[in-house]
């Protein structure tokens, strides 16, 4: 669901430039600390397209290299410094509290499985992630294939099955997109993780894996206008042709449904067949007229 709150600019400017958010503090306290578990970061990068980010990571994790200095990066740092007013944003409008901010959790069954939490929703059960976007490069289904990996790293990591992803926007747009379990991605996810662990302990450089995220229900809030669409204008001028036509097919089928005999497996005339499967539905085929003067028992 989103909503643009003419407030939230004046909020957002007071997080940023007053001091009025918390920077992510570095709980796991050293990059040495890192080294030893796969985190909700991390999983985005291994399910991620980008070869060159995914070697440096294996090079960290190993011990190789340095982890990635992002004090200069714009987009962090604003995310770091918008994190507690985008919860307290989230909290405002929803009315759920969110608790176990910057807690830090591990796999019950893989200890090399971690991640430090935004929060857990209350009530709901629910993995809370806050995140920065830019207005200009912002859908709600771009950022939940962005973060998918992420969230569902971390309902996998604290045995939760659904999560609440909170993004503000430059734009002064707030955003919350409800993401659940997915056992199918789940297990690739996980496997790949396996996989890639076990190149930082062998020493082979891992590989892509190139899986593609599940598209998440996103609720409906806007209404559009198409009408500047040249594939809706063609699209809807046939459905208006086609309507009248369509609704007499319908029309026709279920009354040749009815006409069927119920000891009839198929029945067959005037150039169409009709044949009933085992669990009783019956399909229509359109046949050649010559075929239908076949004798029918």
């Amino acid at each position: 669901m989103a909503f643009i709150v003419p407030n939230l600019r004046a909020c957002l400017a007071e997080a940023i430039f007053d001091g009025g958010g918390s920077v992510k503090s570095d709980v796991w306290r050293t990059p040495a600390d890192r080294r030893l578990f796969i985190g909700g970061s991390d999983a985005r990068i291994i399910m991620g397209a980008d070869e060159a980010a995914l070697v440096r990571l294996w090079r960290e994790k190993r011990g190789e290299a340095q982890p990635e200095d992002f004090s200069g990066n714009l987009i962090v740092q604003l995310g770091a410094a918008t994190e507690e007013l985008n919860r307290t944003w989230y909290e405002r409008n929803t009315g759920r509290r969110v608790s176990n901010v910057q807690r830090q959790v591990k796999h019950s069954a893989i200890p090399w499985m971690a991640a430090t939490l935004d929060g857990i929703v209350e009530g709901a059960g629910a993995v809370f992630e806050a995140k920065f976007m830019l207005p200009w490069s912002f859908t709600e289904e771009a950022a939940a294939e962005k973060y998918m990996a992420q969230v569902q790293h971390n309902m996998w990591v604290t045995h939760l099955r659904t999560s609440a992803l909170s993004i503000i926007t430059g734009g002064g747009k707030w955003v919350e997109i409800t993401i659940p379990m997915d056992p199918l991605y789940l297990s690739v996810l996980v496997s790949a993780e396996k996989k890639f662990w076990r190149c930082v302990q062998s020493g082979e450089v891992p590989n892509l894996v190139l899986a593609e995220p599940p598209r998440p229900r996103i609720e409906g809030v806007r209404i559009v206008d198409m009408s500047a669409s040249n594939s809706w204008a063609e699209f809807a001028a046939l459905f208006r042709n086609t309507r009248s036509a369509f609704l007499d097919h319908e029309r026709a089928k279920s009354e040749l449904k009815a006409l069927m005999p119920e000891d009839a497996k198929e029945a067959i005339g005037h150039g169409v067949k009709a044949k009933r499967s085992k669990s009783g539905a019956v399909s229509f085929d359109v046949l050649e007229m010559e075929a239908t003067h076949a004798s029918v028992q």
